[in-house]
Formats: structure tokens, C-alpha cells, sequence
């Protein structure tokens, strides 16, 4: 039996975004659960995460999700309904809305304030060169024409001192020390080497928003979102590396383009020029690369993954 999604073809250019029917959805969304959970849960018992806490977990999304987007209109929804759709007992239902909801997206304020602090070195003037790139910023200047770390934090936010920004920036690798004590932002995205609560919430929201789009494509929206990639197997590890590289630089580029319109887009919404209705959507734009064994079948594409 084919996937549900259709595929392009084997090797190429894979197009996740159409004809989503099929007479066994049940039986291939849960192949693919399987396959995409995999990872997920490798993850989860290498940090020591037990299965009780996620069955504990899934039982309160069950029902929010139940509760949130299967309501029916004008009518209240009922424990009934809810454990008719989660297949959750009543008791265990009721128990659970009677909990306090927890809080899952909002960031940690380290993470807000650098971003911030991040989209202004890599777009705006003077912490940009001529050719749109974030400049090496001395630590501190007392000349207001000189491009300064101390200046870029003080134009975000003056609550913080920006040498704790910058020590905790070095210990996470978001940011470098040149030869001649600049400041250097380590990549032209707020991607920390090692600040495992920082990752951890990206990793979070990016594939939240993944999971979404690719969701909604299965549902056989008439308006699909894009959800690409290219597969290719029985590579030489050589080739393999090229394509790598390859991918970051084409993706690092898109991103950059993307971010520098979103920017101006969002500075002209605040401003309230030709934005009308309220601003309360999101966008999410990313690009991803990924390499492996062709043993490692709970990774790759079946050989049956094309139309």
C-alpha cells in the first residue's frame, strides 16, 4: 500500500503537500506515528523522561485539543463528548479539567531578550556593515557614532546589564571574542551551541509548527502549506558532506531573506501602515537537513514511499 502522501518521486524533490485521501488513514497515520515518533522517544529516555509522565501529558492534550478545536457550535462540551473522542474514561476526564492548565508557550526570558537583541545586530543600522551583515561590536564605546555591544543591548532593553548578556552569550556560543576583543555574533540566527533550555525551546516550537503544516496538508486543505524536501540514498559519505554544506548555505540565505522582509513587514504592522485587521498571526519559515545510515529503517523513507 502507497503512503498517504503524495510523493514526487523516490529520489528528488519529495512534495508532502498533496492528495492526502486514502480507504486506510487510521491504519497509515499510525505507520506514520510510529516513524516520526521514533526520534522523539529517543530523545525522552536519553534525558531520562519516563513513560508515565508522557502518558500523563498526552492525557491532558487529548482533552484540551478535544475541548478547543471539536466543539461543537453553540453547544457546551460535555465530559461525555470529551471521552468519546479522546476514548479517555469520564472520571479520568473530569479529574483532569478540574487540574490547573499549564503554561507551554511562554519563553524564557533570556530567549525573548535575545532574540530581540539579535534581529536588531542582524538587520538594523549601525550593527550592520554595508552588505547586510552584523558587524564585530567593541564591548563599549563612550563615542554614540561607534557601534557597541553595550549600545545594542541598551537599545532593546536597559534592565540588564549587558555584560551578563554577553558572558552568558560566550558560555552558550551565541557569540565570540575576536583576537581584538570584539564582539562577533556567532551565526546570523539565535542558535545556541550549548544552553540546553534555549535549544530545547526552539526545538519545541519549530516542530510544533511543522507538525501543524503538515497536519493541515493531510487534512486535504484546498490551500496547502509548503512542506518539501529532497531524499536521496546509497551516497558516499564525501557526497554526503558536500550536499551538507550546500544545504546550510542555501538554507542560511533563504532565512536571511525571509527575516529581513519579516522585519520590515512587522516594523510597518506596529507602525500601522497598510495592515489592516488586528496583528495576531504567526509565521514560521525553516529549512532542515539531515544524514544517516541506509540501515537505519526508522529514519529513512520506505521503498514504497512513492506514487
Amino acid at each position: 500500500m502507497h503512503s498517504s502522501v503524495h510523493v514526487l518521486q523516490h529520489e528528488g524533490i519529495l512534495d508532502m503537500t498533496t492528495d492526502p485521501s486514502t480507504p486506510d488513514a487510521s491504519d497509515v497515520v499510525i505507520a506514520m506515528l510510529r516513524r516520526m515518533l521514533r526520534p522523539l522517544v529517543r530523545l525522552l529516555v536519553s534525558q531520562q523522561i519516563p513513560y508515565p509522565l508522557l502518558s500523563r501529558l498526552l492525557k491532558r492534550l487529548y482533552v484540551d485539543v478535544a475541548s478547543e478545536d471539536f466543539a461543537l457550535d453553540g453547544k457546551r462540551v460535555t465530559v461525555s463528548r470529551l471521552s468519546l473522542l479522546t476514548g479517555i474514561h469520564r472520571r479520568e476526564v473530569k479529574r483532569i479539567q478540574e487540574q490547573t492548565p499549564e503554561s507551554e508557550d511562554a519563553p524564557p526570558a533570556a530567549i525573548t531578550l535575545g532574540a530581540q537583541i539579535v534581529a536588531r545586530w542582524t538587520g538594523e543600522a549601525p550593527f550592520v556593515d554595508g552588505a547586510g551583515r552584523p558587524r564585530a561590536l567593541v564591548r563599549q564605546s563612550d563615542d554614540p557614532s561607534t557601534p557597541s555591544f553595550q549600545g545594542l543591548v541598551n537599545s532593546v532593553s536597559v534592565d540588564i546589564h549587558p555584560r551578563s548578556v554577553l558572558d552568558e552569550w560566550l558560555r552558550i556560543g551565541v557569540a565570540t571574542l575576536t583576537e581584538d576583543d570584539r564582539v562577533e555574533l556567532a551565526a546570523n540566527a539565535f542558535v545556541p551551541s550549548r544552553g540546553f533550555e534555549e535549544k530545547a525551546h526552539f526545538v519545541g516550537r519549530n516542530l510544533r509548527d511543522h507538525v501543524a503544516a503538515a497536519a493541515h496538508n493531510l487534512e486535504a486543505d484546498p490551500s496547502p502549506f509548503l512542506e518539501r524536501s529532497v531524499y536521496y540514498g546509497d551516497l558516499p559519505e564525501a557526497a554526503v558532506a558536500e550536499l551538507r554544506a550546500l544545504a546550510r548555505d542555501a538554507g542560511q540565505e533563504a532565512l536571511v531573506r525571509v527575516n529581513e522582509r519579516a522585519r520590515v513587514l512587522k516594523q510597518e504592522a506596529a507602525a500601522g501602515d497598510d495592515s489592516p485587521g488586528e496583528s495576531n498571526r504567526r509565521f514560521t519559515f525553516g529549512v532542515f537537513e539531515y544524514a544517516a545510515p541506509n540501515d537505519d529503517t526508522n529514519d529513512a523513507p520506505e521503498e514504497d514511499d512513492h506514487a
